[in-house]
């Protein structure tokens, strides 16, 4: 039976409640203040005593470093990926869950053994497949947003395979089988009926998806090699320069705008997160 805590138990949680939140907050609150303080100091920026919009102004009025461009192919690659992974996550994962064949149980293991290996392991594996693709596909091999985009969907399908292969088991067959009788064919139920009840889990992994790409570093700095194919971070990291030039006003401003794609995405999508968590772990 549950039994609710005392006094000094609940202001304890309180406490670390509130500690959890100072810890998430901090960061943001201390990167803003940078990004708004003339100094151009990371250590010693506290509230400034003069507010500047300065370094947001050199963010879009340098040429060198055309930051709107870098925002607009992360922002590009994320989605483009994320939609192709929710696709054909989507398509594995209907087989895998309605389905049975042979080498059903083995495929399954296979996804899974192939997650537990990061796909920092392949770098040198996927530089030369894109270096020799680009040979007689200029527009797929290195430097080429397509092939990035390629390289991310290859990494991605193994976990959400999963995490919606558990969604679409806990929705009952005969959905499905009511809109057959009625005369829709096995696709057509598929995208009808129950991709509008995956709505949920189709949007976790959106935005799963969307973050870890708009984010990823090591593979973009690799693959691409030309300022104006750039993503956002490979392009931020041009703002930290030498330890005797470093524009950590400027990387500051250029960090708070770089979450409004990622806020904007979450908060459009972030009523289908609990649902599509919860359901599909329930049962896998």
């Amino acid at each position: 039976m549950y039994r609710r805590p005392g006094l000094g138990g609940q202001l304890l949680y309180q406490l670390l409640a509130w500690a959890g939140i100072a810890f998430a907050v901090f960061p943001v609150v201390w990167i803003i203040l940078v990004s708004l303080n003339p100094s151009n100091s990371l250590f010693s920026s506290g509230i400034p005593k003069k507010i500047v919009l300065d370094h947001y102004k050199e963010l879009f009025s340098d040429p060198t470093h055309p930051f709107g461009l870098w925002l607009w192919n992360s922002v590009k690659v994320a989605g483009i990926s994320s939609l192709l992974i929710i696709f054909l996550s989507a398509l594995a994962a209907y087989a895998f869950s309605r389905f049975r064949f042979w080498g059903r149980r083995t495929g399954l293991l296979a996804l899974l053994l192939i997650q537990m290996f990061p796909q920092m392991l392949a770098m040198v594996a996927l530089y030369l497949l894109l270096l020799n693709i680009g040979r007689y596909v200029p527009w797929l091999g290195l430097n080429t947003h397509t092939g990035l985009i390629l390289v991310y969907l290859g990494g991605a399908l193994g976990f959400n395979t999963w995490l919606m292969k558990g969604f679409f088991d806990t929705i009952p067959h005969e959905l499905e089988e009511s809109a057959m009788i009625d005369g829709a064919t096995p696709f057509q139920a598929f995208v009808r009926v129950i991709l509008p009840l995956a709505k949920p889990i189709l949007a976790v992994i959106y935005i799963l998806s969307f973050i870890g790409i708009y984010s990823e570093y090591v593979l973009a700095s690799i693959l691409l090699s030309h300022v104006k194919t750039y993503t956002f971070p490979v392009g931020l990291n041009l703002f930290l320069g030498t330890q005797y030039d470093t524009r950590w006003g400027v990387f500051a401003a250029a960090s708070v705008l770089g979450a409004v794609p990622i806020m904007i995405v979450f908060l459009s999508l972030q009523r289908f997160v609990v649902s599509g968590l919860t359901r599909g772990a329930t049962k896998g």
